[in-house]
């Protein structure tokens, strides 16, 4: 009989979305516990264990009303959820990571900034993926995840300001 060892790490994304109007003034925040998708762990496995060619940079995005994550997503297939390309920045929003600590890294020191184009702009949550381009299909979908209050209604104008925590633990 062999003797197996086991190890497990659990990988977990939080996106802290706090939500100012035109003139500065905080109207919400929310918490978004982010799944990721079958994807995304691949992505993890191949780059670090594997050594592929890795990619450095990564993107968060907005999505629509009641967003619902499947492990399954892709970037060019998602039928739970749609991304939002209502805001003035011409890309999704570069996730500028800190230094890792603890089992951990966010981009806190430079939060990923949304400026709102369009009254009754629904909002439902957000991902994080490796392709920059508002609407696109191609790169790697790490994960997604809907707010824990549900959906938000912006106006044009609104400034939505995004951290994303991601962690890895034994288990």
């Amino acid at each position: 009989m062999k003797n197996v060892i086991r190890e497990t790490i659990a990988m977990s994304d939080v996106f802290e979305v706090e939500c100012f109007d035109m003139y500065g003034n905080p109207k919400w925040d929310d918490t978004i516990k982010n799944l990721v998708v079958d994807e995304g762990l691949d992505d993890i496995l191949d780059k670090y264990l594997k050594g592929s060619a890795y990619v450095a940079v990564h993107y968060v995005g907005l999505t629509g009303s009641t967003p619902t994550p499947n492990a399954a997503d892709v970037m060019a297939s998602h039928a739970g959820w749609e991304e939002v390309q209502l805001y003035d920045e011409t890309t999704r929003q570069i996730a500028i990571w800190g230094v890792v600590s603890g089992k951990s890294v966010d981009n806190s020191a430079s939060k990923a900034v949304f400026t709102i184009s369009t009254n009754a702009t629904t909002i439902g949550g957000c991902f994080l993926c490796t392709n920059g381009t508002k609407g696109g299909t191609a790169g790697t979908l790490y994960g997604v995840g809907p707010f824990t209050a549900g959906d938000k209604l912006l106006d044009d104008g609104d400034i939505l300001k995004v951290t994303v925590t991601a962690t890895a633990a034994a288990s």
